[in-house]
């Protein structure tokens, strides 16, 4: 059961009501349910969204498979249900997600860099340190690494918030 009550979905303002049904078909939303809590503030909420798409959309410098995978490892360790359960692409398999180890030989060098940044910067920070940073450039340029960044900062608070709300949906209802 959330935290705070979400906004039923036929209260959304139509412009946030849209976005979320974007960000569902785009299965960039694995559920509806942070956002509708998230409506109380429908101008921060769509904000929220924006940088989502910008982050999961073409626009995006990365591969979608690394980042999938710097999802899920941050999701794994922020405990976010709705997180770990939703797939944003098919080229992760279930042996991926269950392995998500940086030091797999099934990850490839790019992926195994960007897993242990993810592991890093959701779990030990201060681990962060120059030869993250030089591991990191052997497969990514300056503006990569910057989006790297930035995706890990904005997975963490999403997984964070959801996770504190409580904003998933109780699969006890579900049932």
């Amino acid at each position: 059961m959330p935290m705070i009550d979400p906004v039923p979905h036929d209260a959304l303002p139509s412009g946030l009501a849209e976005e979320i049904d974007r960000g569902r078909e785009s299965r960039m939303l694995s559920s509806t349910l942070p956002v509708q809590i998230w409506a109380h503030r429908p101008d921060t909420a769509a904000a929220w969204l924006a940088l989502m798409a910008t982050m999961h959309g073409a626009a995006s410098s990365l591969d979608p498979r690394l980042r999938e995978l710097v999802r899920l490892k941050i999701a794994s360790i922020t405990n976010c249900r709705a997180c770990q359960i939703a797939r944003k692409t098919e080229t992760v398999s279930e042996d991926d997600v269950a392995c998500l180890s940086w030091d797999d030989p099934r990850f490839s060098p790019s992926e195994s860099a960007a897993i242990h940044f993810a592991e890093l910067f959701a779990q030990d920070y201060f681990g962060i340190d120059a030869a993250t940073y030089e591991a990191l450039a052997e497969h990514f340029t300056t503006a990569q690494m910057v989006e790297l960044h930035q995706y890990a900062a904005l997975m963490l608070a999403g997984g964070r918030m959801t996770y504190v709300l409580r904003g998933y949906p109780d699969e006890d209802a579900a049932a």
